[in-house]
């Protein structure tokens, strides 16, 4: 059965996309089997993994607004083991059109349950929003990943965040857990981002991955081409932290499972 993994946090710019879109290409290296859903209006997991406007036909917008089974929106990437289901502008007016309806919070989960057996992840981009489509992400998902910017500001907005978590973990889904906090954009040369660093360990103990992601340019590239940065620069600085990210994801649910 897949382990769902929702990416969140409601800041944006704090490397939400990047990381789902590079975590999912590594672990899918690590020989994983990998579904990304886009659940972001902005489609820029889609943009970055080459899934182009014109050819994402069926999205994450006709699941949950339509009904249309999840299956029929998966699509191939360029990287083995990794699909992924698009995401469409239309998704943006989605949380006014189920609103209303009853059930409106587990809509994803119902429409992820017959898949569940095809992947060993699914990892889901939410959009940087507290709203139902992101409720619907941690109604579904198994544990909740908060990617935090090594910046002035990074800790505010996180209890919110939590908060939020904990609303959907006594609500809707009692099973959530926070998988753990992970540092990006971190400059080494830049004596905040260390600071920040030592305070959010300070502030959140275990909960912080060891693994830190680093501000990159061959990260920020990547998606131009559509590609993960792994395959976009395999030996670079960003391509080595997320497969260290992988790695320690995978550790840590082999120590569970133990």
């Amino acid at each position: 059965m897949a382990r769902i993994i929702a990416i969140v946090n409601q800041k944006g710019g704090v490397g939400k996309t990047t990381t789902t879109i590079n975590l999912a290409a590594a672990l899918s290296l690590s020989g994983k089997r990998v579904l990304l859903l886009d659940m972001d209006p902005q489609g820029n997991a889609s943009t970055g993994l080459a899934i182009s406007r014109k050819l994402r036909g069926v999205s994450i917008y006709n699941v949950l607004v339509d009904g249309t089974a999840l299956a029929e929106a998966v699509k191939e990437t360029r990287v083995n083991n990794l699909d992924i289901v698009p995401s469409h502008i239309d998704l943006s007016a989605a949380e006014l059109e189920i609103g209303d309806q009853a059930g409106r919070t587990t809509k994803l989960k119902n429409a992820i349950e017959p898949l569940t057996g095809r992947y060993d992840y699914i990892l889901i981009d939410c959009p940087p929003a507290l709203g139902l489509l992101t409720v619907n992400a941690l109604a579904a998902s198994n544990s909740a990943l908060v990617p935090l910017q090594c910046e002035f500001y990074a800790l505010e907005g996180l209890s919110q965040l939590l908060k939020t978590v904990e609303m959907a973990k006594s609500s809707i889904n009692p099973g959530l857990v926070i998988e753990g906090v992970m540092l990006t954009m971190y400059d080494k040369r830049n004596r905040l981002s260390g600071q920040v660093a030592e305070d959010v360990r300070k502030h959140l103990g275990r909960a912080v991955f060891n693994t830190i992601i680093p501000r990159n340019v061959r990260i920020a590239e990547a998606p131009s081409f559509g590609q993960p940065v792994m395959m976009y620069d395999p030996d670079c600085v960003g391509s080595k932290a997320y497969m260290a990210l992988a790695d320690e994801l995978l550790s840590r649910h082999q120590r569970k499972a133990a």
